[in-house]
């Protein structure tokens, strides 16, 4: 497909030529404006040593920039006929692995052959190698998808994502304000976040009902060796935040009350100075991390 082409409608010509049309339930918005998917790919910073994951292949525009960027890169669409019209579009590129399905094994973890095929690439480019993920993410897999990523081995060294910009103003929030929340708490304490643009729906076809962003997140270095046990922080700040406006006693109790009696509760919080009226919005990344911990070890003390 020739770039210069990339409008409306000739992805609607294209599209319908193929027989096919944008399926809703699939999240699908084709980014046209080509300005904007340089942009994604450029944020990206990538090098010929990287392995990169795309979400959502489409009709593989931003595919080709990552192409001619990185040293390898899986990218994964669950639509058939568009996956079918991508492996058109994309052959005579050995760089690239077509991937037909969906990415998620369901809505808390990978589909596992993914990231096997991760591993390998990075194991064939070797020590130099970072992972990526850079993708227009479809709207209704990019909480799970960015989540559940950071979860894995490896994880991203990068995420350079096109999302919701709800979501992108949550995944930024600071404490105190209506979008700070668990799902903040968890990418900031993991991962750098900024906004890099937002994006108006008129460079989408079709047209969504809200605005977007290009979302970059850069990992931490070493941050999860402080870790203990990052699973447990991360669901751990889920339950705080299930009862958001509850006090922090509240919370603390619901979310532990199948490990940890009210009273040994209290000996938390007051281990840590926090009052009656304290609540979980309002506190620090840091101090939900240390909260969490501290919770961790009172419930390893109360098993024992």
């Amino acid at each position: 497909m020739s770039d210069s082409r990339q409008t409306a409608t000739y992805l609607s010509k294209r599209l319908t030529a193929a027989g096919l049309r944008p399926v809703s339930r699939f999240g699908q918005n084709f980014l046209i404006d080509l300005n904007l998917v340089d942009l994604i790919a450029r944020s990206a910073e990538l090098r010929k040593t990287d392995v990169v994951l795309e979400i959502g292949t489409g009709v593989g525009s931003l595919t080709t920039r990552l192409s001619d960027q990185a040293g390898a890169v899986l990218t994964v669409e669950i639509d058939n006929n568009l996956h079918r019209l991508a492996t058109e579009e994309l052959s005579g590129r050995p760089n690239v692995r077509l991937i037909h399905g969906d990415a998620l094994r369901n809505k808390n973890s990978l589909r596992s052959d993914l990231m096997e095929q991760i591993r390998d690439a990075i194991a064939r480019i070797g020590s130099e190698a970072r992972f990526l993920l850079v993708a227009n993410l479809p709207y209704n897999v990019a909480t799970p998808i960015i989540s559940n990523l950071l979860h894995e081995t490896p994880h991203p060294d990068a995420m350079v994502v096109t999302i919701q910009k709800e979501l992108a103003d949550r995944i930024i929030a600071e404490p105190g304000t209506k979008d700070y929340g668990a799902l903040s708490i968890w990418i900031q304490s993991v991962c750098r976040a900024e906004i890099v643009r937002i994006l108006s729906p008129k460079v989408f076809w079709p047209r969504p009902k809200v605005h977007s962003a290009i979302l970059k997140l850069e990992s931490i270095p070493n941050v999860r060796d402080q870790f203990a046990d990052l699973k447990h922080f991360h669901q751990t700040v889920r339950a705080l935040f299930f009862h958001r406006r509850k006090f922090l006693r509240s919370v603390v109790a619901s979310a532990t009350k199948q490990t940890l009696t009210k009273e040994q509760v209290d000996e938390v919080l007051q281990s840590l100075s926090y009052d009656e009226t304290s609540r979980a919005e309002n506190l620090t990344v840091q101090q939900i991390q240390t909260l969490a911990e501290a919770i961790r070890i009172a419930e390893n003390n109360a098993a024992n």
